[in-house]
């Protein structure tokens, strides 16, 4: 759901990104019902999306790693350690983001991610946190699912205000 809202997110700002995701379990699974379901009722189909397992390729070539949990954190930076900087869960990534501020228009996005980097340890994603995970709805009822939706929906807009903000527009 994550990558649908953020693909979405990019595209409406005409912002040319790959965006992909990957997982810890399971490999060429549909995208549950719910989840689709859920997505619909946010204008997104992910009905086409099939799961991957991640692996160092994957974590090498991407600009930016975001997990929905800390243990997606520690999957990444296992596979690929130099990645630490680049990698967060997505709450940690809005809520770090809004501590140092958005993105300058000129600031490449490396420099802006070890700003919301500095002082962070690897130590604090050991363990799960509600502070830092998103909840997996697998296995929950649609209610589940269309809460985490929504949840995601305004993690994804903050990020992209913080990540890729729009210029601001000169006053007349």
């Amino acid at each position: 759901m994550a990558e649908g809202f953020l693909r979405h997110r990019l595209a409406e700002r005409g912002i040319a990104a790959r965006v992909s995701s990957a997982g810890v379990v399971g490999a060429g699974r549909p995208a549950s019902e719910s989840a689709v379901k859920a997505m619909i009722d946010h204008g997104i189909d992910i009905g086409d999306h099939r799961s991957r397992l991640i692996d160092p390729s994957m974590v090498r070539a991407a600009d930016l790693v975001v997990g929905m949990a800390r243990e997606h954190v520690r999957e990444a930076v296992v596979l690929e350690p130099p990645a630490f900087p680049r990698t967060f869960t997505l709450k940690e990534l809005v809520r770090r983001g809004r501590a140092v501020g958005p993105r300058a228009g000129s600031e490449p996005l490396p420099v802006w991610l070890a700003r919301v980097h500095a002082g962070r340890e690897p130590a604090l994603h050991l363990g799960s946190s509600a502070e830092d995970d998103v909840a997996d709805p697998l296995g929950q009822r649609l209610a589940v699912f269309e809460r985490t939706a929504d949840e995601l929906a305004e993690l994804v807009d903050d990020l992209v205000a913080l990540a890729w903000p729009e210029p601001a527009v000169a006053a007349p």
